[in-house]
């Protein structure tokens, strides 16, 4: 079942026309007609299981309720498309071939919890393609009178604006992003107030993925219990996997989730050239990386990967054969996360730095034994004592990594050079 790909093979999939053909804005045009109550819309995605699928997989309809139902209060919704999670390209394509479902699900998503301005925040990359293509769907949008003052005569005004960040991975937090907005530097806010009390202008708001507002017209126009349906092995849903790394057709899956990594991985052209599986990370390179072993025995959900102690995340799944060093791979993610810190907190601040140059040592044959232990210690006095989840997302790769692969470490600090040729 395809719905946030569905138009992905169509003849100009981004247009308003193909998008209506497959009953795109159906959903909008019954809750305005119908006058549907808001509380209808909430218990509806509540029922569902709709997830969010941009990292935190928080529940949907339970997060829009947390919004204080007076009247009278200014509030907004965020769609977070500053997609910066490495090993994650899903939400790019769904701005750039499917946008009206973004704005159908802006649009519903707003009128659930009465908001009468909606931002939809984008990475700083997407300039050249997805932020112009998403500004014409937006004003196609506007045009139908689907967004816009009195939509389709029913005294519902929803304004909806389009906006490019500078290429900040730490904006994707939630609250962040909320600063860039507001035209302040993207650092994390303490909480509480959680965004639902005080979020943007100081404002009840609510922030959700691209690809979780993209899910919604579907659910409020086949129902809550069809969507849980399409899910497989006590699964609910779907969801869209980012396939990247060694295999032979990298790409975007969309499929039901509880779907087993290995029929994943032959839909993705199994391990290229024939190698051998030895590692996953499954969702984005902020979550615990698996061995083959665990990973093929593994269903990709949420519980599931929990279970096998990773997380699904953002759903990019991360492939490595047995070719890699995971050492090197180590060392690439915690450069990453030392480089995106925002330097706010002194755990995050100081510890991905430490992470970073300790990896750089073994990597310059220069590691010892007492490192590995020293990159344990750092990593556990991190995770858990930052304001926002950057500071787990740099401890948590480290952690797995060294107890899945010790044993390549220690032959790398031993050898001063990697186990794999």
């Amino acid at each position: 079942m395809k719905i946030c790909t569905e138009t992905f093979n169509k003849t100009n999939p981004a247009s308003i026309s193909t998008y209506m053909q497959l009953d795109g804005y159906k959903s909008w045009e019954n809750i305005i007609r119908n006058n549907i109550p808001r509380t209808t819309i909430i218990s509806q995605i509540k029922n569902s299981g709709l997830r969010g699928k941009g990292g935190a997989g928080f529940l949907t309809g339970l997060k829009w309720s947390f919004i204080p139902p007076s009247s009278g209060q200014q509030k907004y919704l965020v769609c977070n498309s500053d997609e910066s999670e490495p090993g994650t390209c899903k939400d790019r394509d769904i701005l750039r071939y499917n946008p009206h479902s973004v704005i159908e699900g802006m649009l519903i998503a707003s009128y659930a919890i009465g908001a009468s301005v909606a931002y939809n925040y984008l990475r700083g990359e997407f300039v050249k393609e997805q932020w112009k293509i998403f500004n014409e769907a937006l004003d196609d949008a506007y045009d139908k009178n689907f967004v816009g003052k009195n939509i389709l005569s029913s005294n519902i005004d929803i304004d909806m604006y389009n906006l490019l960040g500078a290429g900040a991975y730490i904006v994707g937090e939630e609250t962040a992003m909320l600063e860039a907005i507001e035209g302040k530097r993207g650092m994390p806010r303490v909480r509480p107030p959680f965004p639902a009390i005080k979020g943007l202008y100081g404002k009840p708001t609510i922030i959700n993925n691209t690809e979780t507002l993209a899910t919604v017209p579907k659910i409020i126009l086949n129902g809550s219990d069809w969507y849980k349906n399409l899910g497989l092995n006590s699964a609910e849903g779907v969801k869209i996997f980012s396939m990247s790394g060694h295999v032979g057709r990298p790409g975007n899956y969309e499929v039901p989730l509880g779907t087993p990594f290995s029929d994943l991985l032959e839909m993705a052209g199994g391990i290229a050239n024939s190698k051998k599986l030895k590692a996953v990370i499954p969702g984005g390179s902020s979550v615990p990386v698996l061995t083959a072993e665990t990973i093929m025995k593994t269903n990709m959900d949420y519980d599931s990967l929990m279970k096998a102690g990773s997380m699904l995340g953002s759903g990019g799944v991360i492939v490595m054969d047995d070719r890699t060093c995971m050492v090197s791979v180590l060392h690439t993610i915690s450069r990453f996360y030392f480089a995106e810190s925002c330097g706010q907190c002194t755990p995050c601040r100081e510890g991905t730095g430490w992470l970073y140059k300790i990896l750089s040592n073994i990597i310059n044959s220069k590691g010892t034994k007492n490192d590995l232990l020293q990159l344990e210690r750092i990593a556990g006095m991190i995770e858990g004592n930052c304001i926002c989840a950057l500071g787990d997302a740099a401890a948590l790769p480290v952690k797995s990594f060294l107890q899945n692969f010790w044993s390549e470490f220690e032959y790398f600090v031993d050898k001063k050079e990697s186990m794999v040729s």
